[in-house]
């Protein structure tokens, strides 16, 4: 866009000499100003302006560019094409300034937007304890950067807890109801002695939130989550699914999903449900990795509206380690839906040393 100005002079001056003298396409710089105006400043414009009645001038009264006598150069025509050129060129001035101006306002919006993700879904650290740990989010909607997916991971006394979530419904109230659920995990989790507990008191904490709606929206604002923690110096993993897909566990070649059927109601419907929360153990071994991940992943159809076969990529990125795993899952992602994501899209990956000493499952069903 920045040089289109230099293009639309260039095929005005390879045009001029092809037409007959007869027929001045000159008077099409006219709209150059306007040209300038999409992708540069007020100051350019005004330059563009100048040029543009000058170039015009000079192809109307030079005879070894234009073919034509001097005399054309005051033709009341030709100084019409001046006046509108200058008309014009002060149009074009004011478009783009106000234009400079909405960018300048979009570049700050988005920059706040940079900051609010952060603050949301700031990245988690590298490594805790001995996990090393990756996370992922893509937004659907590339302008808003944010929406209502959700992950974290904290350090506490009883292990590393993770949370992966989806809120129900986009916008502004999705954000703010991630930004509840993410505020009270990060709280309960180090005071709450087990899952369940846990998830029963980000449940409560969800309800009061909803509540202050009123109206039909509070009975809508769910979440789908999973709690997870791993507890220190136990080879394990205990989960706690609310409606949520269920983590994944990748062990030399086998990809396997943690999930025995148990799933409770999502946050904020298990008041009305009654249900109690379920705890699950499953073992890991070393260099296990876990992936946590919300269902904009497997919903991400291709071209024919065939959906996005997890496991199976799974299977064959077994050995790569949390970061470049995240990655290979995002550009293959982005190829499979050919950049037209449907849904937002998070993830966490979990990933043990390798070199940690074996210990024997908890259980001859993990």
């Amino acid at each position: 866009m920045r040089w289109l100005p230099v293009l639309y002079v260039a095929a005005l001056l390879l045009l001029e000499p092809a037409t007959p003298v007869e027929w001045p396409v000159s008077f099409v710089l006219i709209a150059l100003p306007l040209v300038a105006a999409f992708a540069h400043g007020p100051v350019v414009v005004g330059g563009a302006t100048v040029f543009a009645v000058v170039l015009e001038g000079v192809l109307a009264g030079t005879p070894c560019c234009a073919g034509r006598e001097v005399g054309y150069l005051w033709d009341r025509h030709y100084v019409a094409s001046y006046i509108c050129t200058g008309l014009v060129g002060v149009l074009g001035t004011i478009l783009a300034a106000h234009r400079v101006r909405r960018e300048r306002t979009l570049a700050d919006v988005r920059f706040v937007a940079d900051i609010a993700q952060r603050v949301l879904l700031r990245p988690v650290p590298h490594r805790i304890g001995h996990l090393h740990l990756e996370s992922l989010y893509l937004s659907a909607d590339a302008e808003a950067r944010i929406g209502g997916d959700l992950y974290e991971a904290v350090p506490t006394r009883y292990g590393v807890r993770l949370l992966i979530g989806d809120v129900r419904g986009k916008g502004l109230l999705a954000v703010e109801t991630a930004a509840a659920l993410l505020g009270a995990f990060r709280e309960a989790a180090h005071d709450e002695p087990d899952l369940p507990t846990l998830a029963d008191r980000v449940e409560t904490s969800m309800d009061r939130r909803a509540a202050l709606l009123g109206g039909s929206e509070s009975g809508e604002r769910f979440v789908t989550a999973v709690f997870a923690e791993i507890p220190l110096g136990e080879p394990l993993i205990r989960v706690v699914n609310c409606g949520h897909p269920p983590p994944v566990r990748i062990r030399s070649g086998e990809v396997c999903e943690l999930d025995r059927g148990r799933s409770a109601p999502p946050l904020n419907l298990g008041v009305l449900l009654g249900e109690p929360y379920h705890v699950d153990a499953y073992s890991l071994r070393p260099g296990d990795q876990l992936l946590l991940y919300t269902d904009g992943i497997t919903e991400t159809r291709d071209a024919a509206g065939s959906f996005y076969p997890l496991l199976q990529r799974l299977r064959s990125w077994c050995s790569l380690p949390p970061r470049e795993l995240l990655e290979r899952l995002h550009h293959d992602l982005l190829e499979y839906s050919g950049d037209r994501l449907q849904d937002d899209i998070a993830a966490l990956a979990v990933r043990l040393p390798a070199d940690e000493p074996a210990v024997p499952p908890v259980s001859p069903h993990a």
